[in-house]
């Protein structure tokens, strides 16, 4: 079989390219480059579609966060509590604020942020709370939003890979007071580049995000603090806005493909599939397994162009680049076990029954042998 890639992006823009030809030379005949009616007209769709007053559109899902961070006044002397279990650029950007992260080890079922170990984390310092709703699987936000009231925190939502998650029938975007998203190209809704959003109900802070992104100015020529050059590409705008009306139909397809996927793998002890808890709807950013000496089983499936990866191999507290906080080996078990045996497979709106089926069986073959 033809190689299955992790993500076929090749595909998606196969499928739309006549929606998002005309859009992108829209905006080049228009010079429209830097902010402007492509970037206001995405802000409007994508707050809607989350359900929130708000949305800031920038220039990647990093400074989404960093910003939020910095328009909440985070910086030197705080601590904002967040998992290991996740991208670097989570913590990058707290540590680029001044303050400091402490992690907390994961729910074993959703791989998202465990709600006893927060509360026993938080400390003087705690400033601010940062779940992550890892491979599309809303964390606990009834908990941590709890938590945060009675000791009077901030959330700050990392929704990189959670676009049109619902929990408890509210999408996420729309419960906390920010929620950064990211559109990295292979997102579950991905620009041509880089770009992110910052999505919230609370105004003044929007004005802080907004302020901050464009060198602390709202108008041209007035700057009312120092800021940084975070703005979102008005090209990028565009490509969101035309691609944010298949986004429906593309997590409805990425969440029967888990299904089919779970039920290809019922009754096979080796393999531990995804969990979902009942109150929220995943969105499968990736499709995530559990599986014994997965290194070896993933070199079969790459062996069998099959293009599975691990999500992600080494937790942050076990980086190099962290090497100075001196958190060994079993610090965070749970963190530590999953980085061990996950195994991310194919998933992607336009993947095939065949695909499934020929993924699932060399699965299977490789955790047997």
């Amino acid at each position: 079989m033809k190689k299955i890639q992790l993500v076929d992006l090749q595909a998606q823009y196969a499928d739309i390219r006549e929606e998002l030809d005309p859009v992108i030379t829209e905006v080049i005949e228009n010079t429209a480059f830097i902010g402007g009616k492509y970037v206001q007209q995405f802000e409007k769709s994508f707050a809607s579609y989350c359900g929130a007053e708000h949305c800031i559109a920038v220039s990647n899902g990093t400074d989404a966060i960093f910003l939020a961070l910095a328009a909440l006044g985070i910086g030197t002397g705080h601590e904002v509590i967040t998992v290991p279990n996740t991208f670097i650029a989570t913590t990058e950007a707290i540590t680029r604020t001044g303050a400091i992260f402490r992690f907390v080890d994961i729910d074993p079922f959703t791989r998202t942020m465990d709600i006893k170990a927060l509360e026993n984390a938080i400390n003087s310092r705690t400033k601010a709370i940062l779940p992550v709703h890892l491979y599309g699987h809303p964390a606990d936000m009834d908990a941590i939003n709890e938590i945060a009231k009675i000791h009077d925190l901030f959330v700050i939502e990392d929704a990189a890979q959670a676009h049109g998650a619902y929990y408890k029938g509210k999408r996420i975007g729309s419960i906390g007071k920010a929620t950064c998203f990211s559109f990295y190209p292979g997102k579950n809704l991905g620009a041509f580049g880089d770009a992110g959003a910052v999505v919230t109900n609370d105004s003044k802070f929007a004005e802080n995000v907004i302020r901050l992104r464009n060198h602390g100015r709202l108008t041209k020529y007035e700057h009312s603090i120092e800021g940084y050059n975070h703005r979102c590409d008005g090209l990028q705008a565009a490509i969101l806005d035309t691609k944010l009306r298949h986004l429906d139909d593309w997590t409805a397809k990425r969440r029967a493909h888990a299904k089919r996927y779970n039920e290809l793998f019922a009754g096979i002890s080796q393999i531990k599939t995804p969990g979902e808890r009942e109150e929220v709807e995943a969105v499968y950013h990736l499709y995530v397994i559990e599986v014994p000496n997965r290194d070896a089983v993933l070199a079969e499936l790459n062996n069998n162009n099959i293009g599975a990866g691990v999500h992600y191999p080494v937790p942050l507290h076990l980086q190099p680049a962290y090497a100075a906080l001196n958190l060994p080996v079993g610090s965070f078990p749970e963190t530590e076990h999953s980085a061990k045996n996950i195994l991310s497979l194919p998933l992607f709106p336009e993947l095939t029954e065949e695909q499934i089926q020929y993924v699932a069986k060399a699965v299977i073959q490789a955790v047997q042998r």
